[in-house]
């Protein structure tokens, strides 16, 4: 029986190669991956080292200059001298009785003398009526007030310290100050103690009104930072000397705009020390009682209106005229329209022109009465 043989062939699978395949795909890819994390992680390993080296100190090419060197002269000479101040009131308890002191607002202020004078705002301190004053060393001294003019927002404080403590500033002069001239701000705005602020001088013979309502003259517009608590503060010339009270800020949000406002330093000089010695100031006056000028101008009347004369006042000796009852009602005689050169319209207008002289100078006011005008001649009196 014969037996055929036939050639032996290899069976092919064609799913089982291709399945190999894209295993060692896989792998060759995740081979490959791992070589670039590896290379990414070292290259990132060696940028965060390097990232925490020390940067180099980059040298200046000459020292500071003369401006910020003067600056800096000034605070430290002068920034001893600005207080922090705190107001304070006494309140009973109704249910205890007891009486405790609360604060009733904070600002600034400067030393005035070795004997504890110190200067500040009016509005600083008056919902109080004693206060605490913090020097720059940190120690605090209760301070009594010693006197108050709300007419210039000026307040003389004095506090109990040893003399060397005191480093009254220098007195500058604000009738020759210059738009542009460069002014430097101390004081504690937000609670910040010791702060300085700086800028220019924007304007001048500016007015503002006090918190009584009369008119502040001459009063200095800077674009240096003042902000609530830099009230009270000094405005200090470039070689450190007072030219100014810092009392407001022009901003409809209550921080600092760019315009801020500084009572001039002759109104300062010449309110404080009679704040010291009476407590109070004394303004010329007329010795009369006026017509308030919403109500003139309600009645088409311009000028300021006299509604009564204080007998024996200096209105009364030169012949002035006040407002008299009638059966049709109330009749006006005499109504101010001049006073010596100055235009008078409404009582801030008398007001300013009252504010140029002083007690004992004889004025010439014009008045008109039923249409007819004649002058007077006055002699201003004391006022408070």
């Amino acid at each position: 029986m014969s037996q055929s043989v036939y050639p032996v062939s290899r069976e092919t699978h064609p799913a089982r190669d291709s399945q190999m395949t894209k295993v060692l795909a896989v792998l060759l890819l995740l081979v490959a991956a791992a070589l670039v994390f590896t290379v990414v992680q070292q290259r990132r390993s060696k940028t965060t080292y390097t990232s925490f080296e020390p940067r180099p100190i980059a040298q200046r090419p000459d020292k500071l200059g003369a401006d910020e060197q003067t600056t800096i002269d000034v605070f430290d000479k002068f920034s001893g001298s600005v207080v922090h101040i705190t107001s304070l009131a006494s309140r009973r308890d109704r249910i205890t009785m007891d009486v405790s002191e609360i604060p009733q607002g904070t600002g600034s202020g400067f030393v005035w003398d070795q004997d504890g004078h110190i200067v500040t705002n009016f509005h600083v301190v008056q919902e109080g009526d004693r206060a605490t004053v913090t020097l720059k060393d940190g120690s605090t001294y209760p301070a009594t007030i010693v006197g108050t003019a709300p007419d210039k927002d000026i307040a003389v404080l004095k506090i109990d310290a040893p003399p060397q403590k005191l480093l009254p500033l220098p007195v500058g002069q604000s009738q020759n100050l210059k738009v542009g001239q460069k002014v430097l701000a101390i004081g504690n705005p937000f609670g910040l103690d010791q702060t300085l602020t700086t800028g220019v001088i924007s304007g001048l013979g500016r007015e503002i009104k006090s918190v009584s309502g009369r008119p502040i003259q001459d009063v200095i517009q800077t674009d240096a930072s003042i902000n609530p608590g830099n009230s009270g503060g000094p405005l200090l010339d470039s070689a450190g000397r007072l030219i100014g009270i810092n009392t407001a800020i022009y901003s409809p949000s209550g921080a600092n705009a760019g315009i801020g406002f500084a009572v001039p330093v002759d109104t300062v000089n010449m309110v404080v020390p009679q704040l010291m010695k009476f407590g109070k100031i004394t303004r010329p006056g007329l010795g009369i009682s006026i017509l308030a000028d919403q109500i003139a101008q309600q009645n088409h009347i311009d000028g300021v209106v006299i509604v009564q004369v204080v007998p024996g006042g200096a209105a009364d000796q030169a012949g002035l005229v006040g407002a008299k009852s009638s059966q049709s009602g109330v009749e006006i005689d005499d109504v101010i329209v001049g006073l010596e050169t100055a235009e008078i319209h409404h009582a801030n207008d008398l007001y300013k022109a009252l504010d140029t002289h002083k007690v004992g100078d004889t004025v010439e006011v014009t008045v008109e009465n039923h249409g007819k005008r004649r002058t007077a001649k006055v002699t201003l009196q004391a006022v408070q």
